[in-house]
């Protein structure tokens, strides 16, 4: 199967599918990522790819046949593609592509929030063994002789 007919099947899987229950509509679109449908599976870095997620510029803007009060919030498609490099083109973002990064930011976020707290949790641990309430001063022990007590009191 070459490439336009495989991305046809997936965009007409999309159609065929029914609606969840209690959905609004009587079609929702989902994308054909199933383990029998794709190859690759490399891994990807979290933590690079959430340093290039702070760094895409986002705004809003609307499509040049949208009314005058419609806006979408996003990237630019060309911001995306030199960002990620992933999808068809720089001229659109698929919406698995943008599912996929938010779902490894999101990953990465969660792991640096939990690296902190740890962080966190052991510093207060420490700090709590430094400022723990002294004990109080011991009585000076007794002079051993009467010899030792006229030692300790004559001046230098």
């Amino acid at each position: 199967m070459d490439q336009v007919s495989g991305r046809l099947r997936a965009l007409t899987a999309v159609f065929r599918r029914p609606a969840p229950r209690g959905a609004p509509s009587g079609r929702h679109l989902a994308s054909a990522a199933a383990g029998g449908d794709v190859t690759g599976g490399d891994p990807v870095n979290g933590y690079q790819l959430l340093e290039k997620v702070a760094e895409l510029p986002v705004s809003t803007w609307r499509y040049t046949w949208d009314p005058p009060e419609i806006r979408h919030l996003g990237p630019m498609a060309q911001d995306w593609w030199a960002a990620f490099g992933v999808g068809i083109d720089d001229r659109t973002i698929c919406c698995t592509d943008a599912n996929g990064v938010a779902v490894v930011a999101i990953q990465a976020l969660h792991r640096l929030l939990a690296e902190t707290r740890r962080e966190v949790a052991e510093l207060r641990e420490a700090l709590d063994g430094l400022t723990a309430p002294a004990a109080p001063a011991a009585e000076p022990a007794p002079p051993a002789s009467p010899l030792d007590a006229a030692v300790d009191t004559v001046a230098p």
